[in-house]
C-alpha cells in the first residue's frame, strides 16, 4: 500500500520511518510513504504557501494552489505505476485530520490496513482553504478532542497504527491482543524477575502466568480485559454486549466485580 503525504515539513517523517520496529513495514515498501514538500509546489521568490483569511482574523490559511499542484503531482505518479496498487487502482482516500473528523479507532486502522493506502494532508495554521477542502477531500480523521500544531503528528501516528498491521512487521498474537482489537481494553503485562524486590516490599508476578496452564492463563487474561474495560471505559463492555462478543462466563465475571 502507498501513503502520499503532503506537508511544509517533511524533515518530521525520516526518524519515524527509520525506526523502531514498524521500520520493517516501510523499508519492505510494504507501506510505501511518499513525502511531496509543499513549497515545492509554490511559486514566488519565497514560495509562499499561506496568507491572510479574507475576513479577518487571527493566523494564516493555508493557499489552495500550492496544495493542488501537490496533489496533481502525487496522483499522476500514482496513474503511472509508482504505488503498489499500480496504475488502474481505485482512487485513493484523501484525509484532512481535523478536529471535525471520524475519531481515529483501531477499527478504522484495520479498515485503512486492508485496502491500498491514501493521501494525507498535513494543515498547518489556521487551517486549509475550505475550497480546496470541498473539492478533494473524502476522509476526515480526529485523533482527540484536543489540538496540534499541525497534520504531521495524526499522519504519522495512522502510519505507525497501519505498519504494525501488516504481515510479518509483528507476530500475529502481538497486535490480536492489543487493545481494542477485540473491543475491550488490554490486560496487564509482566516480565523478569518472577519477584521484584523493591524498598517498599517484594512485588511478585501474579502465580497463575507461572503456572504453565494455558487455559487459565488466556482465562486470567480475559478477565483482566473486562475487569480494566469495565472500570475505565464502561462503554467498551456495553458496545461489546451488545455486539454479542461477551460469553456467559464473562457476563457471570462481570455481575461479581465490585463496581
Amino acid at each position: 500500500m502507498r501513503f502520499d503525504v503532503l506537508t511544509l515539513f517533511p524533515e518530521l517523517f525520516a526518524p519515524h520511518l527509520s525506526c523502531g520496529i514498524t521500520r520493517r513495514a516501510f523499508e519492505s515498501g510494504q507501506v510505501d510513504v511518499r513525502l511531496w514538500p509543499l513549497r515545492d509546489f509554490a511559486e514566488g521568490n519565497y514560495r509562499r504557501v499561506d496568507d491572510r483569511p479574507f475576513g479577518g482574523g487571527p493566523g494564516m490559511v493555508m493557499l489552495a494552489e500550492p496544495l493542488q499542484r501537490a496533489l496533481d503531482a502525487a496522483l499522476a505518479d500514482r496513474r503511472a505505476g509508482g504505488s503498489s496498487g499500480g496504475s488502474g487502482s481505485a482512487a485513493p482516500a484523501i484525509v484532512n485530520f481535523t478536529p471535525t473528523g471520524r475519531v481515529l479507532t483501531q477499527a478504522l486502522v484495520q479498515e485503512l490496513a486492508a485496502g491500498e493506502g491514501a493521501l494525507l494532508l498535513c494543515g498547518r495554521y489556521e487551517g486549509i482553504d475550505q475550497r480546496f477542502l470541498d473539492r478533494h477531500v473524502t476522509l476526515e480523521i480526529s485523533l482527540g478532542d484536543y489540538v496540534l500544531s499541525g497534520g504531521e503528528l495524526p499522519a504519522l501516528v495512522l502510519l505507525d497504527a497501519v505498519a504494525r498491521l501488516q504481515p510479518g512487521v509483528l507476530q500475529a498474537a502481538s497486535h490480536e491482543q492489543d487493545s481494542f482489537s477485540d473491543g475491550l481494553l488490554e490486560g496487564p503485562s509482566y516480565s523478569r524477575p518472577e519477584v521484584w524486590v523493591t524498598p517498599q516490599g517484594e512485588l511478585p508476578v501474579p502465580p497463575v502466568l507461572l503456572s504453565g496452564h494455558h487455559g487459565r492463563i488466556a482465562r486470567w487474561r480475559r478477565e483482566r480485559a473486562l475487569e480494566r474495560s469495565a472500570r475505565l471505559r464502561p462503554e467498551l463492555i456495553t458496545a461489546a454486549r451488545a455486539a454479542g462478543r461477551l460469553s456467559r462466563e464473562d457476563e457471570r465475571f462481570l455481575a461479581a466485580l465490585d463496581l
